[in-house]
């Protein structure tokens, strides 16, 4: 079997091995960027993080980023310890100091920080947030389109864990991608409760049938904002788009098939569960839709 592809392969850049990474406002060479065993995020997974990209010296839809990273800070009752302007100068700080102009990713990550006993509840967290900036040059590359599997996991019910927020627990994601590379997939393809196609372990999903471009209602998965860019896109470019309830049958029958994230934008899927998706290759649709996403990034839209 071929190796696997991952959604967030990039090309090998050796000035990563000297990026700078900030913890608590300190930039560290990556050696020594660490945290505590006793911080909330290493052992709970209690904390949230954002994904940025960086095109031409400017981070995409910053704005919207960070008004996602305090929305679910405010839903698990973090105090991130700095305000929006604090966010975006340490972002900035981190950005000067790698030298980074374009072709680069950074992950925010903020955790309920150290804790003073090893057990689970909140008020053992008394020293403040952990707040760590991982930025890395990167270009992504895929030798192929990607493959998917249906697996059995589900991205959880509101009420047990919101799938709209961006939090450390990715457990079930990454069990779902297991999954899905012990059936000889790159990524997982996960359905919602009611068995409609939903999302995958890391991506948001859409098909193309008949020139019209589906994904999911929206509810189950997280509400990406490159989901929400092409939606958008599709909308003031007179192509069909839906958020509905679809099956694994619509989806087999797919003219074309792709994801959609932050750091690939959108990326070409060929195969589902052992099914050629169209021509197995990238489609018309997603080729115009890449492009006019690729203009409204140059706009600074």
């Amino acid at each position: 079997m071929e190796d696997h592809v991952s959604t967030h392969q990039a090309e090998e850049d050796a000035r990563n091995d000297s990026v700078l990474i900030y913890v608590d406002g300190v930039l560290k060479p990556r050696a020594e960027a660490l945290v505590s065993v006793f911080d909330s995020g290493f052992m709970l997974g209690d904390g949230v993080w954002e994904g940025l990209r960086l095109y031409d010296g400017t981070w995409a839809f910053v704005d919207e980023h960070i008004d996602r990273l305090f929305e679910a800070a405010k839903a698990i009752d973090l105090d991130i310890g700095m305000d929006r302007a604090g966010v975006i100068a340490a972002l900035k700080m981190t950005q000067e100091a790698n030298s980074m102009t374009t072709d680069a990713h950074v992950r925010l990550m903020v955790t309920r920080g150290v804790k003073a006993r090893p057990f689970q509840h909140p008020g053992l967290s008394r020293s403040g947030p952990t707040f760590v900036i991982i930025m890395e040059h990167s270009r992504p590359s895929w030798p192929r389109p990607i493959k998917l599997a249906t697996v059995p996991h589900m991205r959880g019910l509101p009420m047990t864990q919101d799938p709209k927020l961006n939090s450390h627990s990715k457990l079930n994601c990454i069990l779902a991608c297991i999954a899905a590379e012990k059936a000889g997939a790159d990524e997982a393809l996960m359905l919602d409760v009611h068995g409609f196609v939903n999302t995958t372990n890391a991506c948001n999903f859409f098909i193309v049938r008949k020139g019209a471009v589906w994904t999911s209602t929206g509810d189950y998965c997280m509400n990406g904002i490159t989901r929400q860019k092409v939606i958008d896109l599709c909308r003031a470019n007179d192509i069909p788009v839906y958020e509905r309830n679809y099956s694994l049958v619509d989806t087999y029958g797919a003219d074309e098939a792709f994801l959609t994230g932050t750091f690939g934008a959108q990326t070409p899927v060929g195969e589902i569960d052992g099914r050629v998706i169209g021509s197995g290759d990238l489609g018309p649709v997603t080729t115009r839709i890449r492009g006019l996403y690729k203009a409204l990034i140059e706009t600074g839209a």
